[in-house]
């Protein structure tokens, strides 16, 4: 199934996905309201059931912070985080049915602007959102993407406030991280073989937690806080585990909030999906609909063994990436690396800083918001142009479903608009005026026609040639009757072309 060749690409990228991954499930089911360890049975489960059932080779699923709104409401409205995984196995179950009903074709309808807006947002945001971690100050949780902020901040006011919460400790480890990352990033040092199998983010991550450790035995005042650190709890406790109430199955609120998980669900997945596809360096194309069967398999098990939601998510595809990732063996890996770390070296990973981590995802930051891209979109045509950056601003004031939704219908006005020109034109020879019908013409046309028809002078002609339309709407052809009888009145010569092999019959006559 796996080549041997890319079994080394896949395996540290995995390790870069793992560290990605591990402050982001932690954070995420912090701000969800659910016990922390569901956030990693979740990128347990996103890791190795999603990827093994997937297509995709480049797309990691885990936790998403886009639902931690949604979880938390929910949690709430149901009275209790059991009762909410009941409602989860349902939502799992209902994303694979419109996996099998071939629902994932909705994915291909998001346009390529839209998509690239996308990625480009959600590099601003890790940017953003990851200096606060950077400079030592974690009041927000990791993996939060909306702009308003649950700790009463938004993304830009949460910098101002920075400044009286930098901690030199986390500032330290952050310097020494970029540094590693920066200078890992030249030809002459990528070069060394070394690299092909121990990644630098491994590298960077290492010497910040051993700084930190040296700052602990050594010098204290730069020691952090274990607030400031990754927080992994006792998955050995069996208190911390939780298993869905299914007595509950009959409440009509659990089967909404389960429409609402997979509808929710699904369409960040699809929308992922579309984004690390462009991101690809191969080009493959990601089955849609296996991947909601995939990721409907994912939330069931997740929900049975007290997991959150999953979604394929950017982030950690991004970075999976960015580090050179083969195929889906590097999802499959991270989930398997979540499960050995947390159950036997949890010390470990209680000794990475958050400022660590926070500077590696700003390194994957940089790579998905690049000023070429900016470049590249600003010279292409302004129907491309606009969708990108209104996607790009809608996003980060907003959150991903909602600026990506703005993002649509700004592109659909364009893509009307460009369907008004291809469908209805209007050439001037003299005093005739000849307005040509082409393709499908519907009733968005209409408007249009008959503006072109009030702007006409008098005493001129008008010639309609529709021969070469396809498709006419009965409103377009009753507004055709009404303005021959109007050109009398205005004086308007009016003629109507014919065509023997005209495609639609209002403008075809009978061969003799």
């Amino acid at each position: 199934m796996f080549k041997k060749d890319s079994i080394t690409a896949d395996f540290t990228a995995s390790l870069v996905v793992f560290f990605v991954a591990l402050p982001l499930c932690l954070g995420i089911a912090l701000a969800s309201g659910a016990p922390i360890i569901s956030g990693l049975i979740a990128g347990i489960a996103g890791g190795i059931i999603v990827g093994l059932i997937s297509g995709s080779h480049t797309s990691v699923s885990g936790p998403a912070a886009g639902l931690t709104v949604v979880v938390l409401g929910s949690i709430e409205q149901l009275n209790g985080f059991q009762i909410f995984l009941a409602a989860l196995v349902i939502a799992g179950a209902m994303q694979i049915l419109l996996g099998f009903l071939g629902a994932g074709i909705i994915g291909n309808f998001v346009p390529s602007s839209v998509i690239k807006g996308m990625l480009a947002a959600i590099g601003i945001i890790l940017i953003f959102k990851q200096l606060p971690h950077a400079f030592g100050y974690d009041k927000d949780f990791e993996g939060d993407e909306s702009f308003q902020q649950i700790d009463n901040h938004n993304t830009f006011s949460e910098l101002l406030e920075l400044g009286n919460h930098v901690t030199i400790g986390a500032v330290v480890i952050a310097m020494i991280t970029f540094l590693v990352l920066y200078f890992g990033e030249n030809k002459n040092i990528k070069r060394f073989s070394i690299f092909k199998i121990v990644p630098i983010s491994l590298i960077a991550i290492v010497l910040g937690t051993v700084a930190n450790i040296i700052f602990e035995s050594y010098y204290e005042p730069f020691k952090l806080e274990p607030e400031h650190l990754v927080q992994v709890p006792n998955v050995l406790d069996p208190t911390n585990f939780n298993f869905p109430d299914f007595k509950q199955i009959g409440n009509t609120l659990v089967w909404i909030v389960a429409i609402k998980i997979a509808l929710v669900a699904s369409l960040e997945t699809l929308l992922s999906i579309e984004a690390t596809d462009k991101l690809d360096p191969e080009k493959r194309i990601t089955p849609t609909s296996r991947e909601l069967i995939a990721q409907g398999t994912g939330n069931l098990v997740s929900g049975f063994i007290g997991g959150l939601p999953i979604t394929a998510v950017i982030v950690r595809s991004s970075a999976n990436i960015v580090a050179g990732n083969k195929t889906k063996l590097s999802a499959i890996l991270h989930g398997t690396m979540l499960v050995i770390f947390v159950l036997l070296f949890p010390k470990i990973l209680n000794k990475i800083p958050l400022s660590a981590l926070a500077v590696l995802l700003i390194f994957v930051g940089f790579k998905l918001t690049k000023p070429a891209l900016y470049i590249q979109q600003f010279k292409s045509d302004i129907d491309q142009f606009l969708p990108f950056i209104i996607t790009v601003i809608a996003i980060v004031f907003s959150d991903l479903l909602m600026g990506v939704g703005i993002g649509l219908v700004v592109s659909f006005f364009f893509i009307i608009r460009s369907s008004f020109k291809r469908a209805v034109s209007i050439a001037i020879d003299g005093s005739n005026y000849i307005i040509i019908l082409k393709g499908n013409v519907s009733f968005l046309n209409k408007a249009f026609l008959r503006e072109k028809f009030e702007t006409l002078p008098e005493h001129s002609n008008m010639i309609i040639d529709g021969t070469s339309a396809t498709y006419i709407d009965k409103d377009i052809i009753e507004l055709l009757d009404d303005l021959q009888e109007l050109a009398i009145h205005r004086n308007i010569a009016i003629e109507k072309k014919t065509s023997t092999d005209s495609l639609n019959p209002y403008f075809r006559v009978e061969k003799i």
